[in-house]
């Protein structure tokens, strides 16, 4: 299927607000606008998405994606970004991919892309496929591992029940065999205790340990309103919501589920993610930028996953209406995805928060890295008819406060 043949007005994205003017080059001339902002979200998430499952779902990733990287860093990242990739890819799909009663304008191409992501998958864990990826070789496996077992609990039906029988069980063999790496004293805790997480769930024993050290470390990490230290020190970045926030709450919510943690504690988890989410609201700047501080940049929409999570699991704190929050995100979208440079001739994301800034991208970032943005889509999987797409849009808090409307005080909690 041809790229443009699924999808129509990614290069304007559309909300019931109009933003204001900036000078920002644009990837294509102004095609046809989408008629809503859900429209707009799944036409830019499958402008996403799609060269990483056409060349998953046909064995090609490792020949096909191009990999760019920080100078000298080109070959080491092979070893190991085609499995961001693919993990990060169905990280921010899977919602969508799960989602029962979707529209029925979308019902053909969710059904495609699920079919392509399980193909990807089976190509991914299986070790005479020319697509087999690595899981345990050097130490960026076991990051990557873990998102694809994000994506496997947030598409239980679509990313695992629907799988061969074969490739489930080589699905877990993959899983497991990045045991062998050992998570760096930080955020990446949490990799390993998700990745146990799915093993828990999906064959019902899961590393114990290893989930309870990453829940129990981060408890001592948390530095209060709403924020955890990324190890024993506060790093000021968006490490909150790339990993710690999202993965705290769904491997906790996994061993609740299971009975084998408090739901006390899942509460307690939830209100701190009520709190940072509506930090993280505050931080969208009247044009959709925000502050551009810490590593991981080139995540660029990615930054706000959390956002996303909490109004995915319905969870957002009552001062945040979810038109807004959804205004606020489609502003965060259209910022960081439609500037020209983002996406190479061929599809494939570049390095950049805003276009094409190879500078921006650390030494552990390349082409994989880059598809972390998907995680700002979760709310895909939410109904047409869920408040978050059916509510009118709003102006998001920095809109109001920029534009002399009267707002409330905020507060540390």
């Amino acid at each position: 299927m041809k790229r443009r043949s699924f999808i129509t007005g990614v290069g304007a994205g559309l909300s019931a607000l109009s933003l204001p003017a900036v000078a920002l080059p644009i990837e294509t001339a102004s095609p046809p606008r989408p008629v809503t902002d859900r429209d707009y979200w799944l036409a830019t998430l499958l402008r996403i998405v799609e060269p990483v499952l056409k060349a998953g779902a046909g064995g090609t990733l490792k020949t096909a994606m191009p990999v760019e990287a920080a100078a000298g860093r080109q070959e080491s990242r092979r070893r190991v970004t085609h499995l961001e990739a693919l993990g990060r890819t169905l990280a921010g799909l899977a919602p969508w991919l799960e989602l029962a009663d979707v529209p029925a304008a979308e019902q053909a191409r969710q059904q495609r892309a699920a079919e392509q992501a399980r193909q990807a998958i089976t190509h991914a864990v299986a070790p005479q496929s020319p697509g087999f990826l690595n899981f345990t070789q050097g130490g960026q496996p076991v990051v990557d591992a873990a998102f694809l077992a994000h994506a496997l609990l947030r598409a239980p039906t679509q990313l695992w029940e629907k799988l061969p029988v074969a490739t489930q069980q080589q699905l877990v063999q993959a899983l497991q065999s990045s045991r062998a790496i050992k998570p760096v004293y930080s955020n990446w805790l949490l990799f390993s205790g998700i990745i146990e997480a799915a093993l828990l769930k999906f064959t019902g024993s899961g590393d114990l340990m290893r989930m309870d050290y990453a829940i129990k470390e981060h408890q001592t990490w948390y530095k209060g309103d709403g924020t955890y230290g990324d190890g024993p020190d506060f790093h000021w970045d968006y490490y909150n919501s790339y990993v710690i926030q999202p993965m705290l709450l769904d491997v906790v919510g996994t061993l609740v589920a299971a009975g084998k943690e408090s739901k006390e504690l899942l509460e307690r988890l939830q209100a701190r993610a009520r709190r940072y989410a509506a930090v993280q609201e505050r931080l969208i700047a009247p044009d959709g930028s925000f502050a551009a501080f810490g590593r991981s940049l080139a995540y660029r929409c990615g930054a706000f996953q959390h956002l996303a999570q909490v109004s995915l699991q319905q969870l957002l704190p009552a001062e945040l209406p979810a038109g807004q929050v959804r205004s606020a995100l489609t502003a965060v979208i259209r910022r960081t995805m439609e500037p020209k440079g983002t996406f190479d001739a061929q599809g494939w994301l570049q390095i950049g928060l805003c276009g094409h800034q190879p500078g921006i991208g650390e030494t552990y970032i390349s082409t994989g890295s880059l598809y972390l943005c998907t995680t700002a889509f979760l709310p895909l999987g939410l109904p047409a008819s869920a408040p978050f797409w059916a509510s009118p849009a709003q102006d998001w808090t920095a809109r109001q406060i920029w534009s002399g409307q009267d707002v409330k005080t905020d507060h540390a909690q």
